[in-house]
């Protein structure tokens, strides 16, 4: 059923007028209570809330933030007096309508939660991209509408829950490129998270899922944050979109690799109903064929080390395997036993240790991975896209991109998202394609602004025994270079070309000139590419 349009603009103005902010809400219990938060631990929110409880009659004399904190933050029903004061179009009638709560007596119980999220976009990321300059930052705030949570029920979570916004749905968020595209697939939309984060740089969103009340909460949160152009097509993976391309699809799949037996909830949010790792298999062998040429695809996943054989080596042949020809990029995040993989999502489901379920679940999923020969599930994000033919044209005609790797450091803090990084390092490999050794020589480049370097002598040494590169945003890597490769870099301020710069420092070192830039320029296309060097 699709919402009131008119109720939802109403608790849109109310929620407004409240101040229902992330921010007024962490004010509202405090640090310690929001980090308990976060663990699933309402207690200590819910006693600061009720430290700030004011009573009487006059609607200014209800704390708005703190009435709306417990009943849709938190989900703790709240008395119907309150929730009129503060909700003073919607009322607690207009939520029973909507079905975010239900009526009982004095009391407004909720069915759903409704919580504020603030996101932030790197503006202009192309135009910066090209200008070889910062691009600025904008931002915002939804709210989200989605199931109650385990902390919420009290137990364990139904196998149809509507997840709200976790942390891997921020991370994938992140990552999406902030360029513009005509059409956007959410595949997998959940509660709606990534379509509406792909509507601010698409014309067009679809948002498919295999729950009616996934849709259902999508179509709620375009409303309550006034999103148009999102379609929300009912079905599974590509089926809802087949003959149909794209300039960009993203998810965040139901992924999670669950035991086929019985007694093993499978939940609509996490599980695809596959075995091991076939969901993500299927995506990266699939959707090639619904992407238009050049368009894009992210998303996460899991993939599993099955004996000898690597994961990242897994995914590297389903890659292989699509029938349309894929740049790949691949970045694995983590990687995790069987043990502790089946523990994290046993207590995702709700499931605490020491419960009587505990230890059936997590015996199950043991079994299962033992079964298939699995060592380790990895985590990662990866970002596909159909080649386009007319890359490369007249250029250097270098093989797709191909990047499996495994970067498990902390992620960069300066320098705008991880979207705008990857939207660079893209536009780097298109112009890299184009570049024989040649033109690379001839080509300037200056250093990104967020680059340091770091030298490291041995007491009383003169010259460095280590010199590193390292980076402030995206993938914040760090690199050993020789004094050579420290050098060009240093010289890099987009004036001279690389080959004039290499064949100088070929003669301050007494070197080969031709060996030298033999040696130096793959590792210029490298240092391009990760976001260290910026071609002019």
């Amino acid at each position: 059923m699709d919402p009131d349009p008119v109720i939802v603009a109403r608790l849109r103005a109310d929620l407004s007028d409240a101040g229902y902010t992330a921010d007024a809400v962490r004010e509202a219990w405090g640090p310690l209570a929001d980090e308990a938060v976060g663990h699933g631990l309402h207690g200590p929110a819910l006693a600061a809330l009720a430290a700030r409880a004011v009573t009487g009659e006059a609607p200014e004399a209800v704390d708005a933030v703190a009435v709306l904190a417990r009943l849709l933050f938190l989900g703790v029903p709240t008395s119907r007096a309150s929730v009129d004061r503060v909700l003073v179009r919607t009322g607690a009638d207009g939520l029973a309508v909507l079905g975010l709560a239900t009526l009982h007596g004095d009391d407004v119980v909720p069915r759903a939660l409704v919580r504020p999220q603030d996101f932030a976009d790197d503006a202009a990321a192309a135009a910066g991209s090209s200008a070889g300059g910062d691009a600025g930052e904008t931002g915002g705030q939804w709210w989200i509408a989605s199931d109650l949570d385990e902390a919420a029920l009290g137990g364990a979570l139904p196998v149809g829950h509507v997840l709200g916004v976790g942390g891997a749905s921020l991370t994938l968020a992140g990552l999406q490129l902030p360029t513009p595209a005509a059409r956007v697939l959410d595949l997998g939309t959940g509660c709606g998270i990534q379509a509406l984060r792909a509507r601010r740089f698409a014309d067009r969103v679809v948002a498919t899922d295999v729950s009616e009340r996934a849709l259902a909460f999508t179509r709620l949160n375009a409303l309550l944050n006034g999103v148009d152009g999102i379609e929300t097509p009912l079905g599974s993976l590509f089926d809802p979109v087949r003959g149909e391309v794209f300039d960009r699809v993203v998810s965040n799949p139901p992924f999670v690799i669950t035991p086929r037996v019985a007694g093993v909830p499978t939940y609509e949010y996490r599980d695809a109903g596959l075995a091991g790792d076939d969901l993500v298999a299927a995506f990266v062998t699939g959707v090639g064929e619904v992407l238009a040429p050049g368009g894009t695809a992210q998303l996460l996943g899991n993939w599993e080390y099955r004996g000898d054989l690597d994961g990242l080596d897994r995914v590297r042949a389903w890659v292989d395997a699509s029938p349309v020809p894929l740049d790949a990029w691949i970045i694995e995040r983590e990687t995790l036993d069987p043990l502790a993989y089946a523990e994290l999502w046993v207590r995702d489901g709700g499931t605490a240790p020491g419960t009587p379920a505990y230890a059936p679940l997590v015996e199950a999923w043991l079994a299962d991975f033992a079964a298939r020969g699995v060592t380790a599930v990895g985590f990662g994000y990866l970002l596909l896209r159909r080649v386009d033919p007319a890359i490369g044209e007249g250029g250097a005609g270098t093989a797709p991109l191909r990047r499996f790797e495994r970067l498990t450091q902390p992620l960069g803090v300066t320098g705008g998202g991880l979207g705008a990084h990857l939207a660079r390092a893209l536009e780097a490999s298109d112009v890299l394609s184009r570049l024989d050794d040649d033109a690379l020589a001839e080509a300037t480049f200056v250093v990104v602004a967020d680059v340091t370097e770091a030298r490291h002598h041995l007491p009383g040494a003169e010259a460095p025994s280590v010199i590193e590169l390292r980076q402030g945003g995206g993938f914040a890597r760090t690199i050993e270079v020789d004094p050579a490769l420290a050098a060009l870099v240093g010289a890099c301020d987009g004036d001279l070309p690389v080959g004039v710069l290499s064949d100088a420092i070929a003669e301050l070192l007494d070197v080969d000139a031709t060996a030298l830039r033999a040696d130096l320029l793959p590792r210029v296309r490298e240092l391009a590419f990760t976001g260290f060097l910026r071609v002019m």
